[in-house]
């Protein structure tokens, strides 16, 4: 099974950006626990904070891959074009945010995400993407 953990923009600083918001463990530390909790499971890891790039690693997964966690970051609230992506790929789509985005301010309760996500995933933390990648083996 091929699953693509793909970050959006701003992640690249998990563990130090605003650790009481999001935490302090970061993604190379929690790949490798993934990778050692699901060894069945081929983990791919991709961020950026460039919305074509994001696009583009969806394009080029969505198509082959068991199953994508998709953390938009900021682009969650605001890109129609990322939705669109999530909704032209067959590979299904795992939304997930570190932080309960229904108890922050109130635009960041609108997702373009969630209607075309197989599921969302917000506010355990990166417990989350376990909770994601265990969704994908049932």
């Amino acid at each position: 099974m091929k699953i693509l953990i793909l970050s959006g923009p701003n992640l690249n600083l998990i563990g130090t950006r605003e650790p009481e918001v999001y935490g302090t463990d970061n993604f190379d530390a929690m790949m490798k626990v993934w990778e050692k909790q699901f060894p069945q499971v081929q983990l791919q890891y991709f961020q950026s904070n460039v919305e074509g790039e994001l696009i583009n690693k969806l394009h080029e997964v969505g198509f082959t891959f068991d199953g994508i966690i998709f953390n938009p970051g900021g682009y969650t609230h605001t890109s129609v074009a990322l939705g669109d992506a999530v909704k032209a790929i067959k590979t299904p789509v795992v939304e997930v945010h570190l932080s309960h985005v229904m108890k922050r301010e109130e635009f960041r309760h609108i997702s373009f995400i969630s209607p075309v996500a197989a599921g969302t995933i917000s506010g355990f933390g990166m417990r989350g993407y376990e909770l994601a990648i265990q969704s994908f083996l049932k």
